[in-house]
């Protein structure tokens, strides 16, 4: 969920998607549906506190993107295919992957009752951009002609404006790239390309506690630490209009707390159940448990920036791997609901392969043991996994701990954090004393969001401080391919290369687990994991 969530970071330890679009509400054939609905019924979803304020460039994980997604509709989106849907476009069009004009469709109003524009469109990414305003995403902007002038490497900036944005008219803006990039529509379903309206400028700090989007939802209010409200905007123009009166995004410490608010009713939708109650759920809950695939995998990133792991042996993080018996955790501590992971790209994703780590994510004790001699040791003997104590991922870091050790005879402890803000804190903030547990879903669905966004030098999902100079060109070739074919092809060659260098450490591939209550139907995930708002029916 986070640098290129780019990816957003996960904050939970499962959470669901590829049945439905990302943009379309779901059916209504889930529990018992053939009740009556209550279109402006309202209905509540489990999150935790967003880490920033809510405003669409500075959201980087899920927490926040969920609330963002409610109240903010961008160009496009994509179905569940990974097709791209346009929703405020009318089309986006270019002849060589550089320059792109965007057409909007007429007529849609930010929730202040002013117009959505071609300028609402460049001044938000010009401001996003600007490093004066300290937006976490700001680098998602970095392939638009003159981002170097806004947010240059060194010295002071010498613009403050992208020369590559122009607006031709209200519903018309141009987009030219610093170079061709073949899948750049793509990255424009992320949210950090969503419109500002002008009221935002006037307290840009004052509209992250109080946002005015143009999505589905209109914002009400914030209590902090307990909850979100959002309610239906009655003249959204997009296609995914709501089927409800609005969502309560109702926080929660702990998911075993969530699921018995569930099972009593007092809880209506959950993106994940926590470890302890995954042997019990489909029982308890019947038609209603969700186990389902999404785009998203689990990592142990590496804080590179440390004592620890400053110019280490990639010979040393290819034994941990090998030391950690996947197929075994995932089948008990996770009770098959993860699927071990065999490269670092999720599945569902344009350009995943299978086995693209080779043998380093096959658990070998012996050979875990040898790499690990051979690469020069653990500096310590000794390492450590950070992780949010929130998200239901104590017994899964224990189990991982348990088996390197086993394994390895390096001693591993968990560092927990109270809550998901908390953690990514302390890696926005370079922290982490040794690995830390990461969760990415996908922001669109193309491979290069699961290396450029992770793994670049300068990319803001990169928080281990991961850098290396063959990766980076790597990267450079195939953001310079032709075509989207040709990229995807050197992307997949350039998967196959991390191995040699071990960026992170892959784990598995999510699924959501999850469930929702009587009260409400037609509840389906999207390919990013979160449900899809618009499409919940509340029943009379």
């Amino acid at each position: 969920m986070r640098g290129a969530k780019s990816a957003k970071w996960v904050a939970i330890a499962a959470v669901v998607a590829l049945g439905a679009t990302a943009c379309g509400g779901g059916n209504d054939d889930d529990g018992d549906s053939k009740a009556a609905a209550d279109p402006n019924g309202k209905f509540s979803v489990e999150v935790g506190e967003p880490q920033n304020p809510l405003q669409p460039a500075n959201t980087m994980e899920s927490n926040g993107s969920i609330v963002i997604k409610s109240l903010f509709s961008g160009l496009v989106d994509y179905d569940s295919s990974g097709k791209i849907v346009n929703v405020n476009a009318q089309s986006i069009d270019t002849s060589d992957n550089k320059t792109f004009t965007v057409k909007l469709k007429p007529g849609w109003k930010f929730h202040d009752g002013t117009p959505v524009t071609a300028t609402s469109y460049v001044k938000a990414w010009n401001w996003a951009a600007n490093p004066d305003n300290k937006q976490t995403n700001s680098f998602w902007f970095s392939d638009i002609e003159g981002y170097d002038k806004v947010a240059p490497e060194k010295g002071k900036p010498s613009a403050t404006e992208m020369s590559g944005l122009k607006v031709v008219d209200d519903n018309t803006f141009t987009i030219k790239l610093s170079k061709p990039i073949p899948y750049f529509v793509y990255k424009l379903g992320y949210e950090v390309f969503d419109p500002l309206p002008e009221s935002f400028y006037k307290d840009p700090k004052a509209a992250g506690q109080h946002p005015v989007g143009n999505g589905p939802y209109k914002f009400v209010s914030w209590q902090h630490n307990k909850q979100i409200e959002v309610t239906k905007y009655a003249d959204y123009k997009g296609p995914n209009a709501a089927k409800n009166g609005g969502v309560t995004f109702k926080n929660y410490s702990k998911l075993e707390t969530a699921y018995q608010d569930l099972k009593s009713g007092n809880l209506d939708v959950m993106r994940q159940v926590a470890p302890r109650d995954l042997p019990v759920y489909k029982q308890d809950l019947g038609n209603r448990a969700v186990d389902q695939s999404y785009s998203a995998i689990q990592t142990l990133g590496v804080a590179y920036y440390t004592k620890q792991w400053k110019d280490i042996d990639p010979k040393v993080l290819q034994g941990l791997s090998m030391a950690i018996d996947r197929d075994t955790i995932t089948k008990t501590v996770l009770q098959g609901t993860r699927e071990p992971a065999t490269g670092w790209v999720a599945k569902g994703v344009l350009g995943y392969q299978p086995n693209a780590a080779g043998d380093v994510t096959k658990f070998d004790p012996a050979k875990a043991k040898q790499l690990i001699k051979d690469g020069g040791g653990v500096p310590g003997n000794k390492i450590s996994i950070q992780f949010n104590a929130d998200g239901g991922h104590k017994e899964w870091v224990e189990a991982v701990c348990g088996s390197i050790t086993k394994a390895t005879g390096v001693k591993c402890d968990g560092d927990s954090k109270p809550d998901f803000q908390s953690d990514l804190n302390a890696r926005d903030n370079k922290q982490v004393k040794s690995l830390y547990r990461s969760g990415w879903v996908l922001d669109y669905p193309f491979i290069s969001n699961f290396i450029r966004d992770l793994f670049g030098s300068k990319s803001d999902g990169n928080q281990g401080g991961f850098s290396n100079k063959k990766v980076d060109q790597l990267i450079a070739d195939a953001d310079a391919a032709k075509s989207l074919e040709e990229s995807q092809k050197l992307y997949q060659q350039t998967e196959k290369e991390l191995v040699n260098y071990m960026p992170s450490i892959p784990l598995w591939y999510y699924k959501v687990n999850a469930g929702f209550s009587e009260k409400v139907s037609g509840v389906k995930y999207a390919q990013d994991g979160d449900p899809i708002l618009t499409g919940v029916q509340v029943k009379k």
